[in-house]
């Protein structure tokens, strides 16, 4: 059944017809609102920006450099002998302490005596314990006299199971060889210009005092 209204002039009103909008009106809402909320977003960045320049240029932390700790080299527990007065310039040279070694005696050799070199050391370095380190240093009146010397404790050494150059800045002064010897110790020998040293050691410091020795 049907209801009518009647009009303010006494006419009868047929109800208006609900009008159905299509998706697209929809959609241009969704995107009318989408842009709307995009420019309240970007003006609030912009006064951010005003207010707080930080806000917008904030720096980066500076990086945190990388710390390296080297340990320091070990020194010896015990006291050096007492140098004696009126060394020569090369028994001056031969150091009072390697590492944790201190010089413990130091007596001249034959060497001048034995043959044309200028004179001779034997130097022993003790760590106060169990481990020490003798040291034979000779000096020659030139250096092809000491390179056939070192060449000569080398072979008498054995097989070199290690050498190379000795180097004294970017410049080769000499070579070095290590050699391996009975009871777990071993033999570094190495001419360093006109001197010819050997060191006679356990296996496990000898080619570390070498390094440390400062001739």
């Amino acid at each position: 059944m049907t209801h009518e209204r009647a009009g303010s002039g006494g006419r009868a009103q047929q109800p208006r017809p609900r009008v159905r909008r299509s998706p697209t009106v929809y959609r241009r809402r969704r995107l009318v609102v989408g842009v709307l909320a995009l420019l309240v977003l970007v003006s609030l960045l912009a006064f951010a920006g005003l207010v707080w320049p930080g806000f917008l240029h904030a720096e980066e932390p500076d990086p945190v450099p990388t710390v390296t700790v080297t340990a320091s080299p070990p020194t010896p527990s015990v006291k050096p002998m007492q140098r004696p007065d009126g060394e020569t310039a090369f028994q001056e040279a031969l150091p009072s302490a390697v590492l944790q070694f201190a010089l413990s005696e130091l007596t001249e050799t034959d060497a001048a005596e034995e043959s044309e070199a200028t004179e001779g050391w034997k130097a022993t370095y003790t760590d106060g314990a169990d481990l020490r380190v003798v040291v034979t240093a000779v000096q020659w009146p030139s250096a092809d006299e000491a390179t056939t010397s070192a060449e000569a404790l080398v072979k008498a050494a054995g097989e070199a199971r290690k050498s190379g150059d000795v180097k004294v800045g970017d410049d080769v002064v000499g070579q070095y060889a290590l050699t391996p010897a009975d009871g777990g110790r071993r033999t570094m020998t190495w001419r360093n210009g006109t001197a010819v040293l050997q060191a006679k050691g356990p296996a496990e410091v000898v080619e570390e005092f070498y390094r440390a020795f400062p001739l």
